[in-house]
């Protein structure tokens, strides 16, 4: 199962869970405060405890034997009360028994079981209605939503783009088309702009934010030509979804599904567990915290020799690129004099850096406390305000300037399909003995096909020798 189907899946999945968790354990309160007027009246509260484990086990069991929220983002309020209803209703009823035969010496109140099952039902439909409003109103529009782009003839691609967006998939936001037949680049489909064609496929894909890509194409185009769309965005790093009509291609390693009704195989050439993000992002939060914790410790210090040294801000920002094109603003203690960026046409000709990145081991615009800086990597500390943001993760690959960013070609842009981190496995190599950027992109792309939970933390250890042993710092 690719990581779209993964994602889709599991929020869904552990979030209704969780939602009807929180319901029930709110509602056995409600219930007991409401005929009590305090928790543990009559000193048989815990009877109700017991209940409400009875009912979340049973609840959870109902979910995985019947499936009930299949259609969960797609039934209306009418179907999604009644589906409520049946649910609690059953397994409210099946709790109430089971406490009657193993408790029959302390019966429940028939007032709390009335108030609880009123509770629950009415928490759980408000719940419900709140997670499914925001998944598809701000999750979907929202920068951590998949953003597609349609790649069809003009003939489809109106149906195309009305029936994906009406389809209930919160994870899919369709941002923009490509269209194959006739140039229409500029021009809008259904309030979607037209960013390329046939011809300039490769640069409609790199130079937009693109997460994954839906292809419906005429039978009457060449499977050679299919397999040439298909490689494109695939050796981007991003997930490709083909409205199915190929029975010569190879399947294995693929994956087939539906998207807003359509059958397609989806082809990605990197298989993320997303049960694994999930851990990692909690990770990068806790790691985040607690190096703002650090950095807020320093900064005085750090702040006061930056000034005394040279006039400006204390804090660098710079614009780079994150996951498959996203923009954001990067922060470091700045090690650099105010004209920094002026000075840099200048000192090309002494890059040391072969390829698309630039670095020269005594570079002039750096300041002293600079140097003292970047050998010790504290310049890099407020990056752990982009981590906690989300732009960046505490292990990643590098995210580049917008200059660098502007050059790639589809090879260079697939070490963007994952978000960029504060270290990564080019770092622990000895960056600065790196001299040719083909390498860099060798470990990056390295990292993302052999990543792992065990790898992220592998790496950080190694950052932390890298950073007391100065190891490829300068």
């Amino acid at each position: 199962m690719n990581r779209i189907y993964k994602k889709t899946n599991v929020i869904t999945t552990y979030g209704l869970i969780l939602i009807e968790l929180i319901s029930v354990i709110s509602a056995v309160m409600i219930a007991v405060f409401t005929r009590f007027g305090e928790l543990g009246a009559e000193g048989n509260i815990d009877i109700y405890i017991q209940f409400g484990v009875v009912e979340a086990a049973l609840l959870l069991l109902y979910s995985m034997l019947t499936d009930w929220n299949r259609d969960f983002f797609i039934r209306g309020y009418f179907k999604e009360i009644l589906a409520v209803i049946k649910s609690l209703g059953l397994t409210s009823a099946f709790s109430a028994f089971i406490m009657f035969m193993v408790k029959k010496d302390q019966p429940l109140s028939r007032t709390v079981l009335t108030i609880y099952i009123l509770s629950t039902i009415t928490l759980t439909f408000l719940f419900h209605i709140l997670f499914k409003e925001y998944m598809l109103k701000i999750y979907r529009k929202g920068a951590n939503s998949d953003k597609m782009m349609i790649v069809t003839t003009s003939d489809r691609a109106a149906d195309i783009i009305r029936r994906i967006k009406g389809a209930g998939e919160w994870n899919c936001d369709v941002v923009s088309a490509v269209i194959m037949d006739k140039d229409m680049t500029g021009e809008e489909i259904e309030g979607l702009p037209v960013v390329g064609g046939a011809d300039d496929l490769n640069e409609a894909g790199t130079r937009n934010i693109v997460d994954s890509v839906f292809i419906s194409l005429p039978k009457e185009v060449p499977i050679d030509r299919i397999r040439d769309i298909i490689y494109i965005f695939e050796s981007m790093g991003v997930v490709c979804h083909y409205d199915i009509g190929l029975d010569e291609i190879n399947l294995d390693g693929k994956e087939a599904g539906t998207i807003a009704g359509y059958s397609v195989l989806s082809f990605s050439l990197q298989n993320l567990d997303y049960r694994r993000l999930i851990i990692k992002r909690i990770f990068d939060i806790i790691g985040s915290i607690i190096g703002i914790i650090f950095t807020g410790l320093l900064f005085p210090f750090i702040a006061l020799a930056i000034r005394i040294e040279s006039k400006g801000s204390v804090i660098f920002k710079q614009e780079r690129i994150g996951r498959n094109g996203r923009r954001f603003m990067i922060y470091k203690f700045r090690s650099m004099y105010l004209n920094a960026e002026e000075k840099l046409d200048g000192l090309k000709d002494r890059n040391e850096v072969k390829g698309l990145m630039f670095k020269i081991s005594d570079d002039p615009r750096v300041t002293k406390v600079g140097r003292f800086l970047r050998r010790t990597s504290l310049d890099e500390l407020p990056q752990f305000f982009n981590i906690l943001k989300g732009d960046m993760s505490l292990v990643g690959t590098r995210p580049p300037t917008v200059e660098e960013y502007e050059q790639y070609d589809a090879h260079y842009k697939r070490r963007l399909s994952i978000t960029p981190g504060l270290t990564g496995m080019w770092q622990v190599s000895g960056r600065s003995d790196i001299t040719d950027f083909d390498e860099v992109v060798k470990l990056d792309l390295e990292y993302i096909d052999k990543w792992s939970l065990a790898l992220d933390v592998k790496i950080l250890l190694q950052t932390i020798g890298a950073v007391f042993f100065r190891k490829g710092s300068k």
